[in-house]
C-alpha cells in the first residue's frame, strides 16, 4: 500500500496534442504519400527510479495515407485514406536529465474509416465512409521516441510502427490496401495537470 501511494505521488498526469505524419507501408509498393492528422489525448507518467519510468497514454489518433492516381478516365488526383483510432501505448522511459527516451508496445481500436477522392486542383469529388467490418478493428505495433521535459510539460517526437494489416483478407478493404500496415511519425506537446 505504501509503495502504491509513493508511486502515485511521483506520477505526472496531463493532456497532449500533436500531429501524426502517417503513411501506409507495403513491402512491394512505392507510390505512397504521407497524410497529416490529429493526435490528442491524456497521459500518465510514473517515476520508478530517478532513471526509469513508465508512461501510458489514451489517445485519439488520425492515420492513413494519400495515394496518387492519374489516368485517362478519372483524370488526376488522390485517394485519401482516413483511419481514426483510439490508441493506447505503454512505454518504458529512460530519463536522462531533461531528455527521456521511451519505447514500448501500443494497441489501437479502429473508430472509423473514410476515403476522400480529391482532384488535382484540390476539390473533393466524393467522401465514402467504408464499412469497419472490412478492416481489422484492432491494430498493434511498437512505438519509440525522444521527449524533452520543461516546467509544466513535455515536448516530443516518436515513431509508430504497425505490425497488423489494416484490411481484412478477402474483403474489398484488404484488396484495396494491398497488405498495408500503419506507420506514423508523431510530433507532440503535453502539459501536466
Amino acid at each position: 500500500m505504501m509503495l502504491l501511494i509513493a508511486s502515485a505521488a511521483k506520477a505526472q498526469t496531463g493532456f497532449t496534442v500533436g500531429a501524426n505524419i502517417s503513411n501506409l507501408y507495403v513491402d512491394d509498393v512505392d507510390d505512397e504519400n504521407a497524410k497529416v492528422g490529429l493526435n490528442i489525448g491524456i497521459y500518465n507518467r510514473i517515476k520508478i527510479t530517478d532513471f526509469l519510468g513508465i508512461q501510458h497514454e489514451f489517445l485519439y489518433a488520425q492515420k492513413g495515407a494519400a495515394v496518387q492516381y492519374n489516368n485517362f478516365l478519372s483524370g488526376s488526383g488522390k485517394y485519401k485514406y482516413n483511419l481514426n483510432y483510439i490508441k493506447m501505448p505503454v512505454m518504458l522511459s529512460a530519463n536522462l536529465g531533461k531528455l527521456n527516451l521511451h519505447a514500448g508496445p501500443y494497441v489501437g481500436f479502429l473508430a472509423g474509416v473514410k476515403i476522400k477522392d480529391v482532384d488535382g486542383d484540390g476539390s473533393i469529388n466524393s467522401i465514402q465512409e467504408l464499412d469497419r467490418d472490412d478492416f481489422n478493428t484492432i491494430d498493434y505495433g511498437a512505438v519509440g521516441g525522444l521527449g524533452y521535459d520543461f516546467d509544466g510539460g513535455i515536448l516530443g517526437v516518436r515513431y509508430n510502427y504497425g505490425f497488423r494489416e489494416i484490411g481484412k483478407s478477402g474483403s474489398f478493404a484488404g484488396e484495396a490496401t494491398s497488405e498495408a500496415k500503419n506507420s506514423a511519425l508523431t510530433v507532440y506537446i503535453g502539459f501536466h495537470f
